[in-house]
Order: C-alpha cells, then sequence, then structure tokens
C-alpha cells in the first residue's frame, strides 16, 4: 500500500492541527495534503509516471515534506539527494537513479545546472521561487488543481531511492519499499508511544534516515507536530526552552556541541520525553555530563539506511545499560551475530564479536542497479551490516566498530571506539576521534586527532594523560597525536573518517 494514504488518514482527523513549522512559516495537516495533492498533479500533467523517480535537494525547508509527499501521491519515488554533495556526487545521484526532475533552492540552481550539465535534467529543475532557466517555481507548481486520488503502490514498490555519503567510493543507491517505510514508522511509534500531542523539533537532515524515517515521518503519521532547523547548538537550545517538543534527534557530534557549549550551566529541558541519540559512537562520559547538564536522560539508537532508519534501542521503560545499543526492534528485523569468516551464527548471548547479519520488514531488498553489490552484501536472504557488535547474556547488544574502521596493529584488533571513550573522559580534550595510520613496523598505529578544550593544551599534555590511564597503555595507546581546530564532518554531522584517514595518511 502507498503509505501516503496512512498519511492522509492520519491527517483528516487533525485538519486544522499543526503539522509542520520551519522559522516563521507554518502549516496544518489540511494545507500539507492541499500542498500535496497540487504537485502531485503538476507532476502528472509533466510527464510523471508511477515508478519514475524524482530528486529533492534540499535541505530542512518547510517544502521537502510537501514536496515528498505530492511524489507520493502520483506514485513516483522521491530521492533525497545529501545537500553537502560534491558535483560529482550530485551528478552521479541524479543521472543513476533516472530521476525525471529535481527540486531545489533558488539560489542552488546554477550549481544543480552545472552539475547535470549536458543532461536531461538540466532543463528539469523546480525551484521554490521563480527563476530563469528553472521549468517552474514552488508557487507555480501549487497553482494546478490537486489530484483526487493517490495513484496505488504495492509494498514491494520503492518509495524512496536513498544515496550513501560516498565517503568510500561512488555514492549507492538505497533501494526502500513503501513496506519498509510504513514498518520502520510503525515501529518508532511502538517503540516510544508517539502520538498526536507530541512534537519533534528536528534538526537532523531530511535526506537521512535519522531526519526523514526516524523523527518526521513518524510524527506525520501519529498526527504530531514537526519544526524543522537546521543545526546550531545554541539556537537549537533557545528552540527547546521556547517550543518545548517532547521528541528530539541527535547524533552524538550534536550532543558535544550542546555540552561544551553549556559548560557548567545546567539548563533543564523538562518538556524531552524522548531525545534518540545514535549515528556514531557515543561517549559516555560526555552522555554522563549531557544528562547532567539538561536532565535528559537520552536513549541509544543504531540503525543504517538499509535499515530504514532505527533497528536497535534501549527500551525506554528501562535501566540504561551503560554502553549498550539496547534491543533489536523484533517487529521489523531478525538478527545473528557472525564471526569473521564464518557463515555459522553465535549462539544467542555469545558476548564474542562479530559482524550483525539482519533481515525482515524495515531491511532494503537491495541496492538500485547494482547486482554485484547486492551479491556481496546479501548471503541467503541476510544483509550484511558490516557493523561488529557482541551480544549480551541478557539479550542487550553492543556495539564494537564498523569492520573497516578496526586497527590491526601488531598483528592485533584495536576497535576505535574503545579508546575514544576513554579519552573522552579527558579535560583537556574538547572532542576526539581516533583512526588506523601507516607504522613501519606495526603496520597500523592508533591516531589520536584532537579537538583540545583550550587552546594552550599540546599533544604532549594528551600523551601525559594517556601515560597516566591504565586503559590507554599497550595496544590501546595512541602512537600519534594530531591536534585539529576542528574534526571535518559529513552532512549528517558524522566525523569524516576517511578524510581523517587521507589527511593523516604520511
Amino acid at each position: 500500500m502507498n503509505i501516503l494514504t496512512s498519511i492522509e488518514r492520519a491527517a483528516r482527523g487533525r485538519a486544522d492541527e499543526t503539522a509542520l513549522r520551519a522559522g516563521d512559516h507554518s502549516t496544518s495537516y489540511a494545507e500539507l495534503l492541499d500542498q500535496a495533492a497540487r504537485f502531485s498533479e503538476f507532476l502528472r500533467r509533466h510527464g510523471l509516471a508511477p515508478g519514475d523517480r524524482v530528486a529533492i535537494y534540499l535541505h530542512n525547508e518547510p517544502e521537502w515534506i510537501p514536496v515528498l509527499l505530492g511524489i507520493w501521491k502520483a506514485g513516483g519515488v522521491a530521492v533525497p539527494l545529501n545537500y553537502l554533495f560534491p558535483p560529482a556526487a550530485l551528478r552521479h545521484a541524479c543521472l543513476d537513479s533516472g530521476a525525471k526532475r529535481v527540486v531545489a533552492l533558488t539560489a542552488d540552481l546554477d550549481r544543480v545546472r552545472e552539475a547535470l550539465a549536458g543532461t536531461p535534467q538540466v532543463d528539469a529543475v523546480i525551484t521554490l521561487t521563480p527563476a530563469d532557466g528553472a521549468v517552474a517555481s514552488w508557487a507555480e507548481a501549487l497553482e494546478s488543481e490537486p489530484l483526487a486520488r493517490t495513484v496505488p503502490r504495492m509494498d514491494a514498490d520503492d518509495a524512496l531511492i536513498m544515496y550513501t555519503s560516498g565517503s568510500t567510493g561512488v555514492p549507492k543507491g538505497v533501494r526502500q519499499t513503501h513496506r519498509n517505510t510504513a514498518a520502520e514508522c510503525e515501529a518508532v511509534l511502538d517503540a516510544w508511544d508517539i502520538g498526536a500531542t507530541d512534537h519533534a523539533l528536528v534538526c537532523t537532515p531530511l535526506f537521512h534516515v535519522g531526519g526523514l524515517q526516524l523523527i518526521t515521518l513518524p510524527l506525520l503519521l501519529a498526527g504530531g507536530t514537526v519544526t524543522l532547523r537546521r543545526w546550531s547548538a545554541a539556537e537549537f537550545l533557545a528552540d527547546v526552552e521556547r517550543l518545548r517538543p517532547t521528541v528530539l534527534a541527535l547524533v552524538p557530534a550534536m550532543m558535544i556541541d550542546i555540552v561544551n557549549l553549556l559548560g557548567e550551566s545546567a539548563r533543564p529541558l523538562d518538556s524531552v520525553r524522548v531525545c534518540m541519540i545514535g549515528g556514531s559512537a557515543l561517549p559516555e562520559s560526555r552522555l554522563k555530563q549531557f544528562t547532567i547538564l539538561t536532565g535528559i536522560v537520552p536513549v541509544n539508537i543504531y540503525g543504517q539506511t538499509e535499515q530504514s532508519g532505527l533497528a536497535i534501542t534501549e527500551p525506554i521503560d528501562q535501566d540504561r545499560r551503560p554502553g549498550s545499543l539496547g534491543k533489536p526492534l523484533e517487529q521489523i528485523v531478525q538478527w545473528r551475530i557472525v564471526p569473521p569468516g564464518s557463515s555459522e551464527p553465535l549462539p544467542p548471548g555469545a558476548d564474542q564479536v562479530g559482524e550483525l547479519w539482519v533481515r525482515g520488514d524495515a531491511v532494503t531488498p537491495g541496492y538500485w542497479r547494482l547486482p554485484e553489490v547486492d551479491a556481496e552484501k546479501f548471503q541467503d536472504g541476510w544483509f550484511r551490516t558490516t557493523d561488529l557488535v557482541r551480544e549480551a547474556v541478557d539479550g542487550y547488544l553492543y556495539y564494537v566498530e564498523r569492520a573497516d574502521d578496526m586497527i590491526i596493529s601488531g598483528g592485533e584488533n584495536i576497535y576505535p571506539q574503545m579508546v575514544e571513550g576513554h579519552l573522552s573522559a579527558c579535560p583537556l580534550i574538547a572532542e576526539v576521534t581516533v583512526i588506523g595510520t601507516p607504522h613501519e613496523r606495526f603496520s597500523e598505529q592508533v591516531t589520536a586527532i584532537v579537538v583540545p578544550a583550550r587552546p594552550d593544551v599540546t599533544a604532549d599534555d594528551v600523551a601525559e594523560y594517556c601515560a597516566t590511564r591504565p586503559d590507554l597503555r599497550g595496544l590501546m595507546r595512541p602512537r600519534r597525536i594530531e591536534i585539529v581546530e576542528a574534526l571535518p564532518r559529513t552532512a549528517t554531522n558524522k566525523i569524516d573518517k576517511p578524510a581523517l584517514r587521507a589527511r593523516f595518511a604520511q
């Protein structure tokens, strides 16, 4: 079933209530459905057929959601584009997906046209305001009569093609079906009992599962309110105090930004009922500081684009286990843990490290037009996540590392996340990440990339701290420490480790 029908059902019962906010802009559920229906008819009149793709090259603008819903109403497939894609990646995603139209900010029209020069899409860009060279503006599209009937789609039909960041190569399109998306949203609603009275403040980008399927779409399915903004720690805190949202989703870098901004000045955020944090390693020392300063006890989350978002989380009604991801959402994923070099899973509760394999309603049916990647990533119906985890005897899962981030030094496996956790407790360090860099004798060495807490902190100071910590000796000891002003980030605010490995390869 077309997932839009479920959103329409929820919206009709909340017609006059606020669906979306962004800055001073506010949209009711009735207005949201009307905009989606008008954009849908515009697409249909301009030749969009069921199954055709339309690319969205926006950040967290208020038009993002009605554009998406309009694509679905016409039976199309939405292609969210990473707003920080360089020209080559932008061109690849548009050409690879075969997008019929691209919706973009007017300020980005020249950038899009340059990236797509010589392609059919160059003359098919829809901008939010009128612009020379655009096929139409958003306002012009909304002059269409509303499409009355949502085009039927089956559960197995694609709803989205979401492109990976491409940090390790050419971006890959991940197919997400209508059933994938609906199942993910239902699981989120169930996990945290989200309803029509909930209000989400969304600062994670909508072109990523953490912004779209984890928080925005579930709130709309529940009839709640979504406020969109871009990330700024100071403005975010002000919005939480002013708007009093009940649901938040952050990545660890955002949490660290908040902790660094507050320093020792507590600002209780007592409206927040659910605060999800995930996307990369979660330093426990910073998590404790965050709770002390804000009063928020976050829930750890784990997911992937290939799993449509959330797949594992801590039960909100149980005490947190430090360092744990929680338990898989059994309604939408089945899982097994397979040791390296084997295809046989470990027994439940083995407490040994292995790769997480998943299958289920939320798991992608495969990559867009990449049968060779499907053959590599799928085995007997199981998707290989490339993430190393362990399952404790009580059934809780613990994230260890991405297999390709693991450092092999002197023949021993070293997990950067563990080193980062110990280093993050250092008062000299504002932020840190750990990578492997070449070493003449050990092949790889543990390298700490440090943003200092004060301008006068040196690499020698950090090294002296490491010498006092038993957990940072031996192979865990950073043999190389680099001081930087800031850590590079991807568009989803994750630390860009491939960029750091390239920078410090020598």
